[in-house]
């Protein structure tokens, strides 16, 4: 009985002692993660955008929106970010937009987890040019074992179907909400 209280004892303060200093760490890095997080989306920003000199937030509490703007104060389109679940996990993408939301200027996948190798061909740039100047109305859609025939079509990767469907989920899910925020003239 009295080693048994012992070994309890002992993997009581064993826990108590890592629990605290899992809390420490996670306190530490949590400011640094978020920090990250913000400089990698405002780099995205650009990269989807490579005309824009600014941007500026828009409140929503749908997604992630920011206006873009030239030099000359013009609005050029919108970068919405959006995450939405791959096969493995979450995946995050920046997308650039015209200001009508008619069309996709470029993507940049942000965060993925996807299966290395399979998955992770989403950020590989033959998939993801595809999503340059493509339409975005009525869906984007996607297709398998042969060349897109529409203007709003990509082409999904073979082995990595789901993450692929996933990538146009996101995007279309994206769009939907810009839309009922009367982005584009509320198309």
């Amino acid at each position: 009985m009295k080693k048994a209280i012992h070994m309890i004892l002992t993997l009581l303060i064993i826990g108590v002692i890592s629990g605290g200093i899992l809390s420490l760490v996670n306190n530490w890095a949590n400011p640094l993660i978020t920090a990250n997080k913000k400089s990698e989306t405002e780099k995205a920003i650009f990269i989807v955008h490579t005309n824009a000199k600014k941007y500026e937030r828009i409140n929503s509490n749908s997604c992630e929106i920011y206006k873009v703007i030239d030099n000359n104060n013009n609005l050029i389109g919108y970068s919405i970010a959006e995450e939405g679940n791959g096969i493995q996990g979450k995946i995050r993408i920046m997308i650039g937009v015209t200001s009508d939301l008619q069309k996709i200027k470029s993507i940049k996948i942000l965060e993925q987890v996807e299966t290395p190798g399979l998955g992770t061909r989403v950020t590989e740039e033959p998939f993801t040019n595809q999503f340059e100047n493509l339409i975005t109305t009525p869906k984007i859609e996607w297709v398998k074992g042969k060349a897109p025939s529409k203007p709003n079509e990509i082409q999904a990767i073979t082995g990595a179907t789901i993450s692929s469907k996933s990538v146009v989920a996101i995007i279309n899910n994206a769009l939907e909400n810009a839309r009922k925020q009367n982005l584009g003239g509320g198309l």
